[in-house]
């Protein structure tokens, strides 16, 4: 499982390399999550890139092992920024996999006024827990069609990560692929993005805490005390 001792993070999008290469974040919860699931550990150790979306990660690694990296958090929103810039200086297609039509739509529109050298395809999944083996051809058909400069999986975690890591090899593509999910919502405008003096704070797990308190209160109120009874057992030596 999951030993935030073990893992290497990756804080400057600068250092990327070209080519075929599955990126994940890690934050609190997807860190507690991947300490029972073991697919899920899986896919965010043996992934190509795994950044520190979250000020917990990056405390807790410091304290764990003092001159470690990371020595910053990256959000996800900054792993998008960073590549939708990197594409639309050059040019190319980019392909959003997950979410709504609605929210998918929404994103098309958004591209095309901040990132108008994009091309951007998109993909609306079922909506069930667990995908057919004719869902899963059907996204990796479209996907491999499409020949993609850069691609974005958003399903939530850990869905998006496992479905990414399980289906890499059948993905004929050679571009950074990262897994996002409420980033959709947020480069759509669907869901609000906390202030910016939140999240300089590193708050702004409280502010999703205060707008949708009971969708987010086990996440961020019991979760972050498991995280920090794990993170405890890791510096006793403990799995």
């Amino acid at each position: 499982m999951i030993n935030l001792k073990e893992i290497s993070l990756v804080d400057d999008l600068s250092t990327l390399p070209d080519g075929k290469l599955l990126i994940n974040t890690i934050n609190a919860h997807s860190y507690n999550v991947a300490k029972e699931d073991e697919l899920f550990s899986e896919a965010l150790l043996k992934g190509d890139v795994l950044i520190p979306d979250g000020a917990s990660i990056v405390m807790a690694c410091k304290w764990l092992h003092a001159n470690s990296q990371p020595k910053k958090r990256v959000a996800g929103w900054d792993l998008f920024v960073h590549e939708m810039s990197q594409l639309n200086q050059k040019g190319g297609i980019c392909f959003f996999m997950g979410s709504s039509e609605k929210v998918l739509a929404k994103i098309k529109d958004h591209a095309a006024q901040t990132y108008p050298n994009i091309r951007v395809l998109t993909y609306s999944p079922p909506y069930k827990p667990e995908f057919s083996d004719e869902d899963n051809q059907a996204i990796i058909n479209a996907i491999n069609e499409a020949k993609p400069d850069l691609l974005w999986v958003g399903m939530t975690a850990p869905k998006q990560e496992k479905w990414a890591y399980s289906h890499w090899n059948e993905l004929n593509i050679n571009c950074h692929c990262g897994t996002i999910g409420a980033v959709f919502d947020f480069f759509a405008g669907t869901l609000k993005r906390a202030p910016l003096s939140w999240q300089q704070r590193s708050l702004e797990w409280l502010y999703r805490l205060l707008m949708e308190p009971k969708r987010m209160w086990r996440r961020y109120v019991i979760g972050n005390f498991l995280f920090i009874h794990y993170i405890f057992k890791e510096k006793r030596g403990k799995n």
